[in-house]
């Protein structure tokens, strides 16, 4: 392979494991799964989610205590530009999320469209993210209009949870 070859190979390589981070960030939150989200952010992540700059273990305690409060949440990420500089690399990434909270009966549904601009770096052979700056870009929201019971829903069982009740913890220990 010449020099060509392996630089494409690099980049290729690293949008992955970039893409498969934003991904598992989306994991950590909506199942409350700490452990992901430790292995998402550098220990010396600076992250702003729009009320100032706070460090890694403060922002995900904080993070966590609010979402494992809601009955579910549902993070998906697109539009993913990445911008690669050797070992750094910057992202921007959207995000349209769906919160249920509240009460059973008189649940709130809030849709919060944003964008993730991040700070990146290749550490001991990983991807982390080093700066995050949450931009909210609009949200909305009303009474719940999710169902879990009747017709259909009724034979559909398996429900997603928080950690360790997911299905996803027994699914990938078998």
């Amino acid at each position: 392979m010449d020099q060509v070859d392996l630089e494409l190979v690099r980049s290729v390589s690293s949008r992955h494991e970039i893409a498969e981070l934003l991904a598992r960030y989306c994991r950590g939150i909506d199942r409350c799964d700490a452990d992901e989200l430790d292995r998402v952010f550098a220990d010396d992540a600076t992250l702003d989610y729009g009320s100032g700059p706070r460090d890694k273990a403060s922002t995900c305690a904080s993070l966590l205590a609010a979402l494992s409060g809601m009955r579910l949440t549902h993070h998906r990420i697109c539009n993913t530009i990445i911008e690669l500089y050797g070992d750094r690399a910057k992202a921007e990434t959207g995000c349209v999320a769906l919160h249920i909270l509240g009460e059973h009966g008189a649940e709130v549904e809030m849709t919060v469209g944003g964008r993730y601009l991040d700070r990146l770096e290749r550490r001991d052979g990983a991807w982390r993210i080093t700066e995050r700056l949450y931009v909210m870009d609009w949200n909305r929201q009303g009474p719940t209009t999710m169902q879990v019971e009747g017709g259909l829903y009724d034979s559909l069982r398996r429900r997603g949870a928080r950690k360790p009740v997911d299905p996803l913890y027994e699914w990938k220990a078998r």
